[in-house]
């Protein structure tokens, strides 16, 4: 019987433990700073397609849709392979002009998400076009950085990422709504699915370095600061003169992923992952000119900070815009409540 009770304990402790992670209401602040970074990225890196606009999504371009959809059937196993969707709505536009309305409004959708402007509208908007962006010109033009687009994308659907640092916001406190953002399960969520996301791409790139003789040699780092095409701000291919960086910088980023998904959880040594994230993405931003990329793997990494620590870096800022945007608390005695909300 003793046994029996310890075992029931045991799972009810589990699924305890389970329902605590998935579903406690946290506050909605980390989630929505993510998607005003987010947002903004999402209007650059599209934004720079409207520099060869046609070129690239046109029916007759470098990257003709006939072609592409060639490309899928055979990267599916050919014409008797059962169908996979890959779907985009470029594949029904015809006209250079209808193109560019398109586009035009996308990026409208990007920035009204970034402005938190009916953010959940905006979000799902969002995800649908830049899948779009991202199947047209796939395998052709389709990089980490459009994955990582994608994927923060999916996740502000599902949350109230507009419950802070919007315009829905100073609409809500203007038309009389509560000062205090209530805490939110699906934010936590949200959060959540993007932790898990975080770790299961750090784990797969780390498994696949790996399988690389260069990783394990230490060499990784030196193919690509020696590769003429990644100089950026600075000269790195003065690391030959260093070896022993060389050898550091290779095995530390390959621990680095190897054990994100461990040690990015406990609390005492989360800091320290986050520190290594900045430094690491952020010398692939400054180093090997690749700054989107590098900016957009630190917003993913944003996710495991705390929506306490995102408050007490935005929120005196946040007051200051929506004091200024008429968005200030209805009365002088609720300020203090809201600058703590």
């Amino acid at each position: 019987m003793s046994s029996q009770g310890g075992i029931r304990g045991y799972i009810a402790d589990a699924w305890g433990a389970w329902n605590e992670f998935w579903f406690t209401p946290t506050n909605p602040a980390t989630l929505s700073m993510i998607r005003v970074l987010a947002g903004m990225m999402l209007f650059y890196t599209h934004l720079v397609w409207s520099f060869d606009l046609s070129a690239f999504f046109g029916q007759n371009g470098w990257l003709p849709a006939q072609m592409m959809h060639d490309l899928h059937q055979f990267a599916n196993g050919g014409p008797d392979a059962p169908p996979r969707l890959i779907w985009s709505y470029f594949n029904y536009i015809q006209t250079p002009s209808i193109l560019w309305t398109v586009h035009i409004a996308a990026l409208f959708v990007f920035f009204f998400l970034t402005i938190g402007f009916f953010s959940r509208i905006m979000a799902v908007l969002a995800y649908v076009i830049a899948v779009s962006y991202a199947n047209r010109v796939t395998p052709g033009a389709f990089f980490g950085l459009d994955m990582i687009n994608c994927l923060l994308a999916m996740y502000l659907m599902l949350g109230p990422c507009g419950a802070r640092y919007s315009i829905d916001r100073i609409w809500r406190l203007r038309r009389g709504g509560p000062v205090e953002v209530p805490p939110s399960v699906t934010a936590n969520l949200a959060i959540r699915l993007l932790q898990l996301h975080m770790c299961i791409i750090y784990l797969f790139s780390g498994l696949g370095k790996l399988q690389g003789q260069s990783w394990w040699s230490g060499e990784a780092a030196w193919i690509s600061s020696a590769n003429l095409e990644y100089q950026y701000l600075l000269d790195m291919t003065r690391l030959a003169n260093h070896p022993w960086l060389i050898n550091l910088m290779t095995h530390t980023i390959a621990f680095w992923e190897l054990t994100y998904c461990a040690l990015i959880w406990p609390r005492l040594t989360r800091p320290w992952v986050l520190l290594l994230a900045i430094f690491i993405h952020g010398g692939v931003a400054v180093a090997y000119g690749m700054p989107t990329f590098g900016l957009v793997m630190l917003i993913g990494n944003l996710a495991f900070v705390s929506p306490q620590t995102v408050r007490a870096w935005s929120d005196p800022v946040a007051n200051r815009v929506g004091a200024l945007l008429g968005g200030g608390t209805r009365r002088a005695g609720q300020g203090r409540a809201a600058a703590a909300a």
